[in-house]
């Protein structure tokens, strides 16, 4: 029961009945100051009292019950009521006005309007980098607890994929279009997507607005427009903070993954290279037409669940610093004190580091690192994006590594110890106080902070984008 709005309907149906309080108390038997509390939405009336007074107003209960307002007016006390007793109002230590009727129009309107913006704006203020790094550990820690898998979003994925017809294989870019049709969308390339997107939907014209197909490395383009879909598909809404924008931010990548990599099919790939003891990434990759780092991904969506098999996800820059990070083996991440693996640095001897120092690293790198926790088997392939170079690792405890190709290699490091690490700390004793280094900043971090609807996107240029393309 909504008190504030009941008590709301309540005052209507007395005034538009000509009722005073004393003549409702007397129809329906509840004092004249009782009635008056339920009608300011300070108490709320039990059920046999709100039916008593619905009898007395020859209204109904349901009547009584509306999940909105009786009138504009009526509607704009309530929310300005609301709003002052939220709290960011209440943070400001400011006096609050009586939302009543003797409160003039216009300046109803205005105090409702100031009040929308302040909360606009400090929505758009989404996050400290403190708050983010935060909201990345608990999201990291959820999907842990889950093994990285999401039923709803697999079964959302499958019934698309079943209306198109589409089962195994790599996934079509025309596949991707009668998906986007099915759900009312028209997939546009253009040549002047806003800097800051990678992709705009137009949801009053029903578009999904993609960079041009022509570009280099265009499987990204099928992601593109799924994660786009998938939005509508999940039923997102805009999200109120940054923790339920990064929530989405994953949830569309994974359905993205479910629709390029069918659960189905994948885990019958996945299960029969596991019987043949060859499970390798690189094989995932291909059968499917993805990067290596999707198919890297998306076996930790599928191989605890499925398989049988707890591992680990490592995206590492060649600086030795995780850009993204999974595990449910008990791998010893390095973490700082909120919890937060992004930005931090792995063990020199890890294999994700260890790879960037290969001559050929045309194919797979296999390494088994010795740690604190206990030995762990790895696959390691490099890529490189506009930037710098990455490693894409996929790991599991020793034990496990008998199920994977590359189980036999010699390669073995020792993470147990830092290593050189006296050494390292008379140097930096030798150093103190002598040296100014200017730090990198890791981008990858800090880019989805700026403010905005939707974190680190330009909504005015966002805005002029649509404009500009609305009548196209």
């Amino acid at each position: 029961m909504d008190r504030l709005l009941v008590g709301r309907w309540i005052r209507a149906r007395r005034r538009a009945a000509g009722l005073t309080l004393d003549d409702l108390s007397e129809r329906c038997g509840v004092a004249p100051s009782r009635l008056s509390l339920f009608e300011n939405g300070r108490r709320e009336p039990r059920l046999s009292q709100l039916q008593a007074i619905a009898d007395g107003l020859g209204a109904s209960l349901q009547d009584m019950l509306a999940d909105e307002a009786p009138d504009e007016r009526t509607a704009l006390e309530v929310e300005l009521e609301r709003l002052q007793s939220a709290p960011l109002y209440a943070e400001l230590d400011l006096p609050v006005v009586p939302a009543s009727r003797t409160l003039p129009q216009d300046a109803l309107e205005a105090l409702v309007g100031l009040h929308r913006e302040l909360r606009r704006r400090a929505a758009q203020a989404i996050a400290t980098p403190e708050e983010a790094r935060r909201a990345n550990t608990a999201l990291r820690l959820r999907s842990r607890e889950r093994d990285n898998h999401i039923p709803e979003i697999e079964a959302a994925a499958a019934e698309l994929l079943r209306v198109v017809g589409h089962e195994r294989g790599a996934l079509t870019h025309h596949t991707v279009s009668l998906m986007a049709k099915h759900l009312g969308f028209s997939i546009i390339h253009v040549n002047d997507l806003p800097h800051s997107t990678r992709s705009v939907t137009d949801l009053e014209n029903m578009r999904i607005y993609l960079p041009p197909a022509s570009i280099p490395g265009g499987h990204g383009l099928r992601a593109l427009a799924l994660q786009a879909m998938a939005h509508r598909v999940l039923g997102h809404r805009e999200p109120k903070d940054y923790a339920e924008f990064l929530e989405q931010r994953l949830e569309i990548n994974y359905f993205a993954a479910s629709c390029l990599l069918p659960e189905a099919a994948s885990v019958a790939f996945l299960a029969a290279a596991k019987q043949r003891r060859d499970l390798a990434v690189e094989d995932f990759r291909d059968a499917f037409g993805v990067t290596h780092e999707a198919a890297a991904l998306r076996m930790t969506n599928l191989a605890t669940k499925h398989l049988d098999l707890p591992l680990h996800f490592l995206r590492v820059g060649d600086d030795g610093a995780i850009y993204k990070a999974y595990e449910n083996d008990d791998l010893p991440l390095p973490t700082d004190v909120s919890g937060s693996v992004e930005g931090q640095l792995v063990h020199p001897s890890w294999a994700a580091r260890a790879a960037f120092r290969r001559t050929n690293r045309t194919t797979e790198f296999h390494q088994i690192t010795d740690t604190p926790a206990g030995s762990y088997w790895c696959s390691v392939q490099t890529g490189t994006s506009a930037s710098e170079e990455f490693s894409i690792t996929v790991g599991v405890r020793f034990a496990d590594s008998k199920w994977f190709r590359g189980r036999e290699t010699t390669q073995r490091a020792d993470a147990r110890t830092a290593g050189d690490a006296n050494e390292d700390a008379e140097l930096q004793r030798r150093w103190r106080g002598k040296a100014w280094p200017s730090a990198k900043l890791h981008a990858h971090i800090l880019s989805p902070l700026p403010t905005g609807t939707f974190p680190g996107v330009d909504d005015a240029e966002v805005a002029r984008f649509l404009t500009a393309h609305a009548g196209g």
